[in-house]
């Protein structure tokens, strides 16, 4: 599994790896820490070879520059890029901030944990659901 992670927070990204390892995922993670990297990363990457795309992103929605409610349009509006499955991962439960994004069509929308033990959890639980679950459209070309 290919998961692109877009975090302007080094901790923040640092912890999903090391969640990623605790929960046993197997996966090549790419961090993209500003929303226009992660955007040109996505480009340049669907240009060359589709299949090289991420089979899934976790996206926070405040980073500098390009805010994560934009980036959530541009993946979902652009038909190279809208299959991809889009997971909002935010501090804020403003329920503005859920709408938006659901509106956007995110896949899912998930609260960041403050214990290490509930962000092993809840990435167990991505394993569990989009790992082991979930057709992905990646794995179907």
């Amino acid at each position: 599994m290919h998961i692109l992670l877009i975090e302007d927070n080094p901790a923040d990204a640092r912890l999903v790896h090391e969640a990623l390892v605790e929960a046993k995922l197997a996966c090549k993670l790419n961090w993209k820490n500003t929303g226009g990297e992660a955007l040109a990363f996505l480009r340049e990457t669907v240009a060359v070879d589709q299949a090289a795309a991420p089979d899934l992103i976790l996206l926070d929605l405040n980073l500098p520059g390009v805010h994560g409610q934009e980036i959530l349009v541009e993946i979902k509006t652009d038909p190279r890029l809208q299959h991809i499955p889009v997971i909002v991962l935010s501090s804020s439960t403003a329920k503005a901030d859920v709408m938006d994004a659901y509106r956007a069509h995110a896949n899912a929308y998930v609260a960041k944990p403050t214990q290490f033990s509930q962000f092993v959890a809840l990435v167990g639980s991505i394993n569990t659901y989009w790992v082991g679950a979930v057709l992905l459209p990646s794995k179907m070309v």
